[in-house]
C-alpha cells in the first residue's frame, strides 16, 4: 500500500509553504501534521485541504475514498496474520455485504462531523492552554 503520509510530506517540503505556515492555515497543532506524516492512509477532505494551501493537486496521488477499502458499495476488510519464522506470510481479503448508498453518505458524513469536533476541540485546548 502507498504510504499517503510520505507522499503529503514530500509534497508538503517541495512547496517551500513553512510547517508552521501550514498548521496555522489548517487550524491543527504541529504534532497533529507530524502524526499525519507517519499515517498509510488519510481523509480525502485534510489532504485536499491541504492541497489548496501548498497549490499540489493530490488527485494523482489519493482517491477521494481515501484508499479505506471502501469501493463501489461494497466494504473490503484486509486481515494480515502474524508471521513467524516457519509460517508463510498470508494476507486474506474477506469481502462483506454490500453497504447501501444511504449508509455510507450517513458514514461519511458522520465522518466529517467527527473531525470537525476534533478540530474544534484543538482549538479550545490551544486557547485554554495555549501553544507549547
Amino acid at each position: 500500500m502507498i504510504h499517503q503520509g510520505e507522499i503529503l510530506q514530500d509534497a508538503i517540503k517541495n512547496s517551500g509553504i513553512s510547517i508552521t505556515h501550514l498548521v496555522e492555515e489548517l487550524g491543527i497543532t504541529r504534532p497533529t501534521i507530524y502524526r499525519k506524516f507517519k499515517d498509510v492512509s488519510l481523509d480525502y477532505s485534510f489532504v485536499t485541504r491541504v492541497g489548496e494551501i501548498i497549490g499540489h493537486d493530490f488527485s494523482n496521488d489519493f482517491t477521494p475514498s481515501g484508499d479505506t477499502g471502501v469501493t463501489s458499495n461494497n466494504v473490503t476488510v484486509t486481515k494480515q496474520l502474524a508471521v513467524t519464522s516457519d509460517t508463510p506470510a498470508v494476507s486474506r481479503n474477506t469481502a462483506v455485504a454490500p453497504m447501501e448508498a444511504d449508509s455510507l453518505k450517513q458514514l461519511m458524513t458522520l465522518q466529517q462531523k467527527y473531525i470537525s469536533l476534533l478540530e474544534a476541540y484543538n482549538e479550545l485546548l490551544l486557547k485554554v492552554y495555549g501553544p507549547k
